[in-house]
C-alpha cells in the first residue's frame, strides 16, 4: 500500500510538467526552450558556368561532365558574339567557347576546330544550283557586312528580301535557319575557328577536368584530375616504446670493470702473501 501511495504521489507532483520531466529541464516562466542555433552556411557549391556563340553544340561535352563529374553541376547558356569576352571578364563564365580571332590579354585559349564557310542567297537564286560556290564567282554580287547589319540573325533576314548575299560559318547558318534563304559551300576563302577560353588566373582541377573532357581524354585518362587515385592518409605507427622505466642494460659480468686493474706493484693488501 505504501508502494502505491509513494508512485501516486509521485505522479501528481510531475503533472503539469511537459512530458512528466523533471522541473530542472522546464524554464521557470513555462516558455519553450529555443531550438538550437542553426549549422554556419557553408560557401556556395561549386558550379561550372559555360558560355559558347551560336553555332557551337556544346551537348556532347555536357553529358560526359553530367557522367564524370555528378557532384558539380554546369551550366551553359548562349551569347553573341560581341559578348563572347565579355561574359568571361565581368565574371559571368567560367570558361567560353569564341569564335577567333579574339583579343587574348589575360586569356588562355585552345584551338579546337575549324568551321567551313557558306554564302547564303535569297531563296531561288543562282547559286542554289550548285553544291558549292567559289568565292572568285561572287565578284559581281552584294556582299553584306554582317556586324553593320546588327549580327547574323538580323543579316540573314535582310538577304531573305533580296537585298545581298552574306557569307557565315555553316553551324551559325544551320543554327539560324532563316526562312526564303539558301546556303551553299564558299571555296577559296579560309575558315572560321573555334577555341576554348577561359582567364589565365582562374585555372584548377574542375577547369582542366572540362578541357580534358573537350580534348577528348577518356574518363580513366592519367591526365584527367577525377583520375589520379586520393592518397589515404597513413595512421601514425604506435610507439612500442612504452612509458615505464628504463631498464638498465643487461651487461656481462666479464665485462665488468676490474678495481685492481691498473694498479701496479704494492696493490696487495697487506697481511695477503
Amino acid at each position: 500500500m505504501a508502494g502505491f501511495m509513494d508512485w501516486e504521489f509521485a505522479e501528481v507532483m510531475l503533472q503539469g510538467y511537459p512530458g512528466g520531466g523533471y522541473c530542472e529541464d522546464v524554464p521557470a516562466d513555462n516558455t519553450p526552450a529555443p531550438d538550437a542555433p542553426d549549422a554556419v552556411a557553408g560557401a556556395e557549391p561549386r558550379m561550372l558556368r559555360i558560355s559558347y556563340v551560336a553555332g557551337v553544340t556544346p551537348g556532347k561535352w555536357i553529358r560526359r561532365w553530367e557522367e564524370r563529374m555528378q557532384d558539380i553541376p554546369l551550366r551553359a547558356s548562349m551569347v553573341d558574339d560581341g559578348d563572347q569576352l565579355e561574359v568571361l571578364r565581368d565574371g559571368r563564365a567560367d570558361m567560353a567557347f569564341v569564335r577567333l580571332p579574339v583579343d587574348r590579354t589575360g586569356l588562355n585559349v585552345i584551338p579546337l576546330y575549324e568551321e567551313q564557310p557558306v554564302v547564303v542567297a535569297p531563296k531561288g537564286h543562282e547559286i542554289s544550283v550548285f553544291e558549292e560556290v567559289a568565292l572568285a564567282d561572287l565578284e559581281e554580287e552584294l556582299i553584306l557586312d554582317v556586324a553593320s547589319l546588327g549580327g547574323p540573325e538580323a543579316a540573314l533576314q535582310v538577304v531573305a528580301t533580296g537585298a545581298g548575299l552574306v557569307i557565315l560559318p555553316m553551324p551559325v547558318a544551320r543554327h539560324l535557319n532563316v526562312k526564303d534563304t539558301v546556303a551553299r559551300r564558299l571555296t577559296g576563302l579560309d575558315g572560321t575557328e573555334i577555341g576554348l577560353a577561359w582567364p589565365v588566373d582562374a585555372t584548377d582541377e574542375v577547369l582542366e577536368e572540362f578541357i580534358g573532357i573537350v580534348r577528348g581524354r577518356t574518363a580513366h585518362s592519367s591526365r584527367q584530375p577525377s583520375a589520379q587515385p586520393v592518397k589515404e592518409k597513413k595512421d601514425p605507427k604506435p610507439d612500442r616504446r612504452g612509458t615505464g622505466t628504463k631498464k638498465a642494460p643487461k651487461v656481462a659480468q666479464r665485462y665488468a670493470p676490474n678495481p685492481d686493474k691498473g694498479r701496479g706493484r704494492g696493490s696487495r693488501k697487506k697481511g695477503k702473501r
